[in-house]
């Protein structure tokens, strides 16, 4: 008979210690992490040869990919997955502290202030994106690691020695599904975009790395949805995928358009 595990018997809670009024959660140092790390990783890539940008700019970067990130994410969730109760009440919109981030806003978000930045500084906005590809997945895998810790966006239900019964998901014991993701989403895109960003010229080829994050992260996502428990207000639409797929779908897409423009490119012309 297979073992079943109780999350509650895990010692976890989203809270990671409260001083009087004051709470640190697992969330906010999930967040604080991924920038911190993010950053730090940001500048020790583009000290190598041929890179984008300056070094110092790296520090300006950071407040824009934040603000995207935040921002986007608030306002991914509002429109794909509670459209109705923003409609209905506006000011949802500005109640963060009920949760509420979308992967797909964020990323959008994330374009959208690369475009911005790299407007503003007059560089490359492909070749930037190509860099931050190599930095997203670590704050993937610490968002990842904290949905998992407030025993949040559970999976489906699993008859499997692995499965977990979350406190907020009734009875049944359901795939870690947050753990799936912070694998396949946030690990392997790291790693493979790692190695090819320090062990070959790659970098030089605008347009790969995004392209491959982009594969990467659309197969991964694809795959852990028919792990994860749809959304319950949305389900599985009409054409037979979840609403994470539908959307994964799109950045497949762009992933391979992506990596063909790369290979028609070839290498930047204003790299020595």
């Amino acid at each position: 008979m297979n073992a079943i595990i109780d999350f509650n018997q895990l010692g976890l809670h989203p809270e990671l210690f409260r001083i009087g009024g004051f709470a640190l959660r697992w969330y906010s140092l999930a967040y604080l992490l991924g920038f911190l790390l993010g950053w730090t990783y940001l500048k020790k890539m583009l000290a190598r040869p041929g890179a984008p940008m300056k070094v110092e700019d790296a520090d300006d970067f950071l407040v824009w990919m934040a603000l995207g990130i935040m921002i986007g994410g608030r306002v991914g969730y509002l429109l794909f997955y509670a459209p109705a109760g923003t409609l209905d009440n506006p000011l949802n919109a500005f109640a963060v502290w009920n949760g509420g981030m979308a992967f797909h806003g964020g990323f959008a978000g994330v374009v959208i202030a690369l475009a911005g930045f790299a407007w503003v500084k007059g560089v490359s906005w492909l070749r930037i994106a190509d860099y931050m590809a190599c930095v997203y997945p670590i704050g993937h895998f610490f968002g990842r690691a904290a949905n998992f810790i407030n025993g949040e966006l559970w999976g489906r239900p699993t008859d499997g020695s692995w499965g977990i019964i979350f406190p907020m998901a009734g009875p049944e014991p359901r795939h870690p599904s947050q753990l799936y993701q912070l694998g396949l989403e946030g690990l392997l895109p790291f790693v493979v975009l790692g190695w090819l960003f320090w062990r070959t010229d790659i970098r030089l080829k605008p347009g790969y790395l995004s392209g491959g994050f982009l594969l990467l992260m659309g197969v991964g996502r694809y795959v852990c949805e028919f792990f994860r428990e749809p959304d319950r207000h949305l389900g599985v639409l009409s054409i037979g995928l979840t609403m994470g797929q539908l959307l994964t779908v799109v950045m497949f897409g762009v992933g391979a358009v992506l990596l063909f423009l790369g290979r028609w490119k070839g290498h930047d012309s204003n790299v020595a």
